[in-house]
């Protein structure tokens, strides 16, 4: 079979270099926006329409989808790219188009690329005469190096299949992938009792080697077949890292795989020097993608090769995808250089040295993790240019700082790692404040297992667009974390006060707010309100503290609507420095709350008025229109009898219904005749009329007073003999 031109290839490969970076380029320009909607697309029964669509539109389309967010989104939908990861993601398109290639051809791309890829890592990381493959993410790697443990020491594995592994044994820490082998142990059909957790050693929680050791002891008197023991490189949440080299010595006599997984395998990628991990363990997962901030990498699993003739054939495959896919590591690789990558991975691991000094000089700050260094106070840079000693490596090279803040001895009671909601709520304040005013440190909040919320650091745990903080944007950082425990050491301290101030106060309430990590909650509650909390009570009390709060903001944003257990709302104070005067803070709102209340007072009067108002206008005009139906008698009301009654006896023009309106000064309903006669309103015995004449007194008039006493209402007749006698 004849091969593709390499002119052909190389000019379909520029071609689709200059397609994808044009729109990948495109996407990482587009802006949001809530007004933009997406191109409707004929829809046929929700099926796929029958009419073709032009790649252009539905690219167009697709922006769109991305543009068309809330407003809470960044202005850009997509973080930039570098010249490196750009790369990384138009490698992608070259897999796939490189996979229509000839079998001869893609043997031979597959087989240089594969090479390649696995000499470089081998010299990077260490591990010599090892071999590579590429997975998804981490979980697979523990999946394939399961299956590399079963075949070294059950070769007829691939052949018999499960039949011939009896009883395995698998060996893991609960805070060391325990999750992922237990996954592993289900795609192989393995049962969840072949899963051992180790005891761990210390409050590190690294694993027992000895501990290790009886469990292998006791599973093989048992007539058990140990397999694989995970080992934790700084892969668990605090990073800690367990004693490698004695996990080998162990796992070597008990012929068992070690395989290690975490961040500090990254710091193997740093040594200049001579030496070597081959005999320290058995394979490694290594996440370059997370390390560099490169995308869509994948994770490599790099591990010792295993002589296994039906193994060897079917890794040789140039058709299974895993081979084809280091291709964006082939190019990445390049694109970096090993001295940019070793230059990378040293700011990381110098970072969280700084962090971890900023941290420890910050009163009132707990650390979590690891001291970089440890005792001797090494740092990763100082074992660049030495020989290669993994152990003391793994021991200093710390990729992680977890802190939060910890109250006073008096405030806990004096027992060490004792949880506390309000303590939980204040860091996770503190995590939010520092995301917002320092968004260049990548911070993460937790739930530690036994200290509570937390905050956590980790710069190789790093998405796309994402960069390792400057030595001089780390200093902005250290002014605002030592800005926001301050506000926190002083809320903690006023917060004694705030509760001794409250409950000696005649109108305020303490609401308890376990949820809430600034001073507290009070209600403004009135003297005697609290015996008559009807659910009319519980309304006007709910309005009133609501309307207290809208005052309280209108000069202090610190002023929060809260809820208590009780479902009646409360006042939520917020945080405060250290020259608050919590005595006055509470006075501020005790006054507000009483101008509140007396403005209340105010407006249900008007508002009874009103009510009292309609209903006398309601009464007034139903008993008039009863005397005119008297007064006139049934004929009038009778269709065409009534038109010829009028005709011969007209009604007099005088009479009728007569209109009301509520004069709210005077707290009276009064008959609306003056208004539509003179054109105006006048006030009684302000105005005057032509001729010089004072306004006559309207017909009807019925107090509606603030004290909701109506007064007996003239009758229509008796009003109109009294105006006639004053005329």
């Amino acid at each position: 079979v004849a091969e593709i031109p390499a002119s052909t290839v190389r000019s379909g490969l520029v071609e689709l270099e200059n397609r994808a970076s044009q729109l990948i380029q495109a996407m990482e320009n587009l802006k949001t926006s809530p007004e933009v909607s997406a191109p409707q697309t004929p829809v046929v029964a929700g099926f796929l329409a029958p009419e073709r669509r032009e790649a252009a539109d539905i690219i167009t389309g697709l922006e769109a989808l991305i543009c068309s967010t809330d407003t809470s989104e960044p202005e850009y939908s997509l973080p930039p790219l570098n010249e490196v990861s750009q790369l990384a993601l138009v490698s992608h398109s070259f897999v796939a188009y490189l996979s229509h290639l000839r079998r001869s051809q893609l043997l031979k791309v597959t087989t240089k690329i594969a090479s390649d890829t696995n000499r470089w890592l081998s010299h990077i990381f260490r591990f010599s005469d090892s071999s590579t493959s590429y997975h998804n993410d981490s979980t697979e790697c523990v999946l394939r190096a399961l299956r590399l443990a079963i075949v070294s020491r059950c070769p007829g594995y691939l052949e018999a299949g499960i039949q011939a592994l009896a009883n395995p044994c698998m060996y893991v820490t609960e805070n060391s992938g325990l999750l992922a082998l237990q996954y592993a142990c289900r795609q192989l059909g393995l049962p969840s009792e072949c899963v051992r957790v180790v005891a761990s050693a210390g409050s590190m929680g690294t694993m027992d080697a000895v501990a290790l050791q009886k469990l292998i002891a006791a599973d093989v008197a048992n007539k058990r077949v140990p397999l694989l023991v995970i080992a934790n490189v700084g892969a668990s949440v605090c990073g800690f890292v367990d004693t490698v080299p004695r996990l080998y010595e162990v796992c070597r006599a008990a012929n068992v795989w070690l395989h290690c997984r975490g961040h500090s395998l990254a710091a193997l990628a740093t040594a200049q020097g001579s030496g070597d991990v081959r005999e320290l363990c058995d394979s490694m997962s290594l996440n370059l993608g997370s390390w560099l901030a490169v995308p869509s990498l994948p994770v490599v699993l790099l591990h010792r090769q295993i002589q296994n003739v039906a193994l060897s054939v079917f890794e040789s495959d140039p058709i299974v995808s895993r081979r084809l896919n280091s291709l964006t590591l082939w190019t990445t690789l390049q694109a970096l250089g090993r001295d940019l990558i070793s230059e990378r991975i040293l700011m990381a691991f110098e970072s969280v040295r700084v962090v971890y000094e900023i941290l420890s000089k910050c009163e009132g700050v707990r650390i979590l993790s690891k001291k970089p260094g440890g005792d001797s106070g090494i740092s990763v840079v100082d074992l660049v240019h030495e020989p290669l000693n993994a152990s003391l490596l793994f021991e200093i090279a710390v990729s992680v700082v977890v802190f939060q803040f910890h109250q006073s001895p008096d405030a806990e009671g004096g027992e060490a790692g004792e949880k506390s909601r309000y303590l939980d709520r204040m860091n996770e304040w503190l995590g939010e404040i520092i995301q917002r005013d320092c968004p260049g440190v990548d911070l993460e909040i937790i739930d530690h297992a036994v200290y509570g919320t937390a905050i956590r650091f980790c710069p190789f745990e790093m998405a796309l667009g994402e960069s390792v903080p400057s030595i001089e944007y780390l200093e902005h950082f250290a002014a605002c974390l030592d800005l926001q425990v301050g506000i926190l050491k002083a809320t903690e301290r006023h917060k004694v006060t705030f509760q001794e101030i409250v409950k000696r106060s005649e109108v305020l309430r303490l609401i308890p707010l376990p949820d809430w990590a600034g001073l507290g909650g009070v209600r403004f509650v009135p003297d005697g309100w609290e015996t008559l909390l009807t659910d009319q009570a519980k309304t006007e009390l709910n309005k009133l503290n609501t309307d207290l709060v809208e005052a309280l903001r209108s000069t202090d944003s610190a002023f929060t609507l809260g809820e208590g257990d009780d479902g009646l709302i409360c006042v939520k104070l917020g945080m405060v420095t250290e020259e608050t005067d919590v005595e006055e803070l509470l006075e501020v709102v005790i006054s507000v709350g009483k101008s509140v209340q007396e403005n209340s007072r105010v407006l249900d009067s008007m508002s009874e008025i009103v009510k009292k108002g309609i209903e006398t206008v309601t009464a007034d005009l139903q008993r008039e229109s009863d005397e005119k139906l008297w007064q006139d008698g049934i004929l009038r009301q009778v269709p065409l009898v009534g038109s010829v009654f009028n005709w011969w006896s007209p009604p007099p023009k005088e009479t009728g219904i007569k209109g009301r309106s509520l004069n709210l000064t005077q707290g009276v309903v009064e008959s609306t005749e003056n208004i539509y006669k003179y054109h105006m309103q006048i006030a009684g015995g302000s105005g005057q009329i032509p001729g010089n004449r004072s306004p006559p007194t309207p017909m009807v008039q019925t107090s509606v007073s603030a004290g909701h006493s109506r007064n007996v209402s003239q009758s229509s007749g008796t009003s109109t003999n009294a105006q006639e006698a004053q005329h």
